[in-house]
């Protein structure tokens, strides 16, 4: 961990587990995917988990204000969303002797920009993989924006550094603006009119590749609400990237790493959490990027501090929370680190029980899906 305004890479050490991929496996029918987001945001189903109790409820999103105390903070990712997707086509290819040439093909490449890593240089992925090899320069729009292929990181991730000429942008958020379109999961296969509804209300700094998407289901009013019952709410920062969605391909837990993301945890954030738990609130992760931040930033002591830098935490069952007493989350893909997380907080059985219920019961998955709050 470090002090604000320094970086470092913040990952988790945990014990041995019995747990494999497999056990985190489930059966979802296709039709439960959600692939259009509802109106409005907060009109979602809701499915309470409580773990004392050992109860599961059935509710509607804006009835989260019934579970939440005068005394607990709501903390929230205010991330926001790049239209991180761009496609061009490769104009000069590197040849076998190391030299650039001109390519005769028009055929598209696609970018889909994950972390910014230093002024223009990115981390992309890019499809299909043999049209950017490093040195490869592509060429986006009329030309006003190119990329030149740097080199091949993990899990075959472009490094690519932008150049913006002939006056039409002067940054590749410019550009992106201008070119580029919504990242949406690929098993979202309905057209997105308002790009808006992959947005939170309350996003503010842009930088993900994908949207926190449990907070999707909040809407002006019902924070309003929230905040006049007396909860606080606080934001945080984790730029939603490859570590998020990144597939677990290993069948042992311990031998998958996370990819990187950038966080950021302000000392008015940290000061106002601190204050609140130690008054007896509880603090309430929106979703698990936020759960990651305020995990990565806190102390064995329970104590979060103010924080700029990276974090590779992997949270899975055996982890010892040290800030969050409760998450709203949406349904997770299976074998994901996510469905990971969740099982960490509220048990694997359970957690997996409640996913058979959630289908049983018609519930809509993934990122436009329904909610679910575990407390």
């Amino acid at each position: 961990m470090t002090d604000a305004n320094n970086t470092s890479v913040i990952r988790n050490s945990l014990p041995e587990t019995a747990l494999t991929l497999s056990d985190f496996d489930y059966d979802l029918p296709e039709e439960r995917i959600a692939q259009t987001p509802l109106e409005p945001r907060d009109s979602s189903r809701l499915m309470i988990i409580d773990r004392d109790r050992d109860t599961l409820e059935h509710r509607v999103f804006r009835d989260i204000i019934e579970y939440l105390r005068p005394e607990d903070v709501l903390v929230i990712n205010d991330t926001r969303v790049l239209p991180a997707r761009i496609i061009g086509h490769r104009s000069m290819k590197m040849n076998a002797d190391g030299i650039l040439t001109p390519s005769e093909s028009t055929a598209p490449v696609e970018l889909l920009l994950l972390k910014q890593r230093e002024n223009d240089v990115w981390e992309a992925l890019a499809g299909p993989g043999k049209r950017a090899r490093p040195g490869d320069i592509i060429s986006f729009g009329t030309g006003f924006l190119t990329a030149e292929v740097l080199d091949i990181g993990e899990e075959g991730c472009r490094i690519v550094r932008f150049r913006c000429e002939g006056g039409e942008c002067e940054t590749v958020y410019e550009a992106l603006h201008k070119l580029g379109s919504m990242p949406l999961p690929p098993y979202i296969r309905e057209k997105l009119n308002d790009p808006d509804r992959y947005q939170t209300v309350y996003a503010r700094h842009e930088g993900s590749a994908a949207a926190p998407t449990a907070g999707l289901h909040f809407t002006p009013e019902l924070l309003e609400k929230i905040k006049a019952k007396g909860c606080a709410v606080a934001p945080v920062l984790l730029h939603v990237g490859l570590g998020t969605f990144r597939p677990v391909k290993e069948e042992k837990l311990t031998d998958h790493e996370m990819h990187t993301e950038y966080i950021s945890v302000s000392a008015e954030t940290a000061k106002l959490i601190n204050e609140r738990r130690a008054a007896g609130g509880r603090v309430i992760a929106v979703g698990t990027t936020s759960c990651r931040t305020l995990e990565s930033a806190s102390d064995e002591n329970g104590v979060l501090h103010a924080v700029t830098g990276d974090t590779g935490i992997f949270i899975y069952p055996g982890y010892r929370f040290k800030m969050v007493d409760a998450l709203i989350t949406n349904f997770h893909l299976p074998k994901s680190t996510l469905l990971m997380l969740v099982s960490a907080l509220a048990g694997r059985e359970k957690m997996l029980d409640a996913y058979k219920t959630a289908v049983e019961m018609e519930y809509r998955f993934f990122s436009f899906g329904d909610a679910m709050f575990i407390q």
